[in-house]
């Protein structure tokens, strides 16, 4: 795929018809060597194409023999399915085109892998349920895409997957913890990060007929709004100060599940307009993937202004490969894969090829 020929082009998207081509992004004026220009041109869609083309590029040439993707530990399930989610976000879908094949490696392994409790995790030691959303995440995008027997294989991971999240949400909490999730799925405690992917992969499978109870959802989404701040916006657990980051967590968390346009979306909402993340940020990558869905999906000025903000910050940051590695202020640590495919999911959402995306 070279960079005079992308993958797709955002004008041939229904949610692009109305886009503009230049948009300009108001950033307050800062003091520093870091500074950026009080106002400056967001990228055109042609631009966020050629960026996306070359990170898809990128993406493909790290896949493993296995046909794994690996964080800097080793070959990882959770950076596969990042992965995976960013080639079915740029319109490549398993079986079909010049990835569909290694898509469809990549998906028996992550499914290989699942243990018999459930659960979709390599790393046993901290953090597992962030994999494990993560991965269920992914199965339950690609349910939909491929073909049988891996389809059956799929469905029946998935099931199993979604089961581990409802024990584990399950665990007796005191009161401000109940409904969410943190880092294991005996966890008596709870906070935003780790209960937004739990709560996406419950809802996507929702979608797809698996069974969630509305009670579960319910209870996760009274949990999200414990985590909302004054003025507007929301905290890692309750109690605690608002970041960019968990803001766009909390907004996503409850416009897929219905809560759209909720008096604490739009105050977050309004917190985001007026501080999107940036790329100094802790867990900026992180921050520009929640942030850019949710704001997509509560849509006018809120997405347009937030989508200029973040389009410019990423691609400012791309590597002449078509990699993002973050600093040390934000995810280097996690390795170019993680960092690449949050950037891809954040600059692809008005493709809406992936059902999370879709209004």
């Amino acid at each position: 795929m070279s960079e005079s020929q992308p993958a797709l082009t955002l004008g041939s998207s229904p949610a692009s018809l109305t886009r503009r081509f230049i948009g300009l992004v108001f950033f307050a004026v800062l003091i520093g060597p870091n500074c950026i220009p009080a106002a400056i041109a967001a990228p055109t869609p042609q631009e966020v194409d050629r960026s996306l083309s070359r990170a898809i590029s990128y993406l493909a040439s790290q896949q493993q023999a296995s046909g794994a993707w690996r964080a800097p530990q080793g070959e990882s399930m959770a950076m596969t399915s990042l992965t995976l989610m960013a080639f079915m976000a740029t319109g490549h879908v398993p079986s079909e085109g010049p990835h569909g094949k290694n898509m469809e490696r990549a998906i028996r392994w992550v499914v290989d892998r699942q243990l018999p409790t459930g659960l979709l995790a390599m790393n046993q030691v901290h953090g597992i349920m962030y994999e494990h959303g993560i991965c269920t995440l992914m199965l339950a995008e690609v349910a939909g895409m491929v073909d049988e027997p891996l389809a059956s294989r799929v469905r029946t991971s998935l099931a199993a997957a979604v089961k581990l999240i409802l024990q584990a949400q399950a665990v007796p909490k005191v009161n401000q913890h109940v409904g969410g999730w943190r880092y294991s799925a005996t966890s008596n405690d709870s906070d935003l990060s780790a209960t937004g992917w739990q709560l996406l992969a419950l809802r996507a499978a929702k979608d797809v007929g698996c069974d969630v109870p509305s009670a579960s959802i319910e209870a996760a989404v009274s949990y999200v709004k414990r985590c909302t701040a004054r003025p507007g916006g929301f905290s890692y657990m309750p109690g605690d100060g608002v970041t960019a980051t968990r803001t766009g967590t909390g907004i996503l968390c409850l416009e897929v599940c219905g809560n759209h346009h909720a008096p604490e979306t739009i105050a977050a909402a309004q917190f985001l307009r007026r501080r999107p993340p940036r790329y100094q940020d802790g867990w900026f990558f992180y921050g520009a993937y929640y942030s850019s869905i949710g704001m997509f999906k509560v849509g006018g000025d809120y997405w347009t202004e937030t989508r200029d903000a973040l389009t410019t910050e990423l691609i400012a940051h791309q590597a002449g490969d078509g990699a993002w590695t973050g600093n040390s202020t934000n995810e280097f640590s996690n390795g170019p894969i993680y960092c690449t495919s949050l950037a891809t999911l954040a600059l692809a959402v008005e493709y809406q090829y992936l059902p999370i995306y879709q209004r």
